[in-house]
């Protein structure tokens, strides 16, 4: 009998390694690690990744912020190499939308600090970054929510213009390259076949926000460390349509001229059919040959949707 036990259980162990291996699907050279849930979900993981790669929900979301009207909550801190903070901006703001133009007006604020020079100019670019994404300065018209054939373009700009577009690239095409950063390269790449050998793939479903999604998860490998930008980018997917519903990633690189170590997350729901973000977090400790460290945190709270 006890013999019996034995073969039984040894004819089982390659099934046991069988399903094992199931659970990691090649594509394109990038083997992707399945949960056991979303093994039994069936789902299609080529056409899964390829959505991943081509997805625009998340840029949009932001986009329509520009045909909408909100109200927001900013917090911006500075502190210095002890966390302690030496500069703030805390605000109420209330975006129009009236026609084909948009206004912001400001319902409350309180500044500390040397977060603004006296007139009014901030002294620190992270405060600029923020401003730039959030902040409406008079009425701004002719704008649209379009994202399909948009190009980010930085060849004609300079000085803060061209880091505030090279920033909306690094925010919102996270592994795409970023043109006029200099040594960055391909470090940036996520997806292509070389990629695959620095970084571990996996999709899982979980609960977000009470509801169910799936969430694609990229690490870098322990010894990719420091030859890569994005260190680890977890992003939520609603099962049915695909939108964004929330990504958060780590990202840092020293290239001795400059170097970055920021965290930032993001949270996004629908309002009537136009995805928004609700939330933006932003942890970011920053350094820029000859120019004075930024270590600054940030929040923005959105709410109050209208057209």
């Amino acid at each position: 009998m006890t013999n019996r036990i034995c073969l039984c259980l040894i004819a089982l162990v390659p099934l046991a390694a069988l399903k094992a291996q199931d659970t990691s699907v090649n594509v394109q050279g990038r083997y992707i690690q399945l949960s056991e849930v979303v093994v039994r979900s069936d789902i299609d993981v080529r056409d899964f990744i390829r959505r991943v790669q081509e997805d625009t929900t998340f840029y949009k979301a932001f986009k329509n912020l520009r045909v909408l009207s909100y109200s927001a909550i900013n917090d911006i801190r500075m502190v210095d190499k002890r966390g302690n903070m030496v500069a703030s901006l805390n605000s109420r703001t209330h975006q129009s939308r009236i026609g084909n133009c948009r206004t912001m007006q400001v319902l409350d604020e309180k500044t500390t600090g040397d977060i603004r020079d006296n007139e009014g100019n901030w002294n620190y670019i992270t405060g600029q970054l923020y401003a730039a994404l959030f902040f409406t300065n008079g009425s701004v018209c002719g704008e649209t929510n379009i994202v399909t054939g948009a190009v980010h373009n930085v060849e004609n700009l300079s000085g803060m213009e061209k880091h505030k577009e090279q920033l909306k690239l690094l925010f919102f095409n996270p592994g795409k390259p970023i043109p006029g950063v200099p040594f960055l390269g391909n470090k940036m790449d996520i997806f292509s076949p070389d990629a695959a050998k620095r970084y571990d793939y996996s999709i899982d479903m979980q609960r977000y926000n009470g509801q169910d999604c799936y969430v694609f998860k990229i690490k870098a490998k322990d010894d990719a460390k420091g030859s890569v930008v994005i260190d680890e980018m977890t992003t939520w997917f609603d099962p049915k349509t695909m939108d964004v519903l929330g990504r958060v990633y780590d990202m840092s690189y020293d290239a001795g001229v400059y170097d970055f170590n920021v965290h930032m997350e993001a949270q996004l729901s629908k309002y009537g059919d136009l995805l928004v973000p609700t939330l933006l977090r932003y942890n970011g400790n920053w350094g820029v040959l000859f120019k004075k460290r930024e270590r600054g945190i940030f929040t923005a709270t959105l709410f109050d949707f209208g057209k």
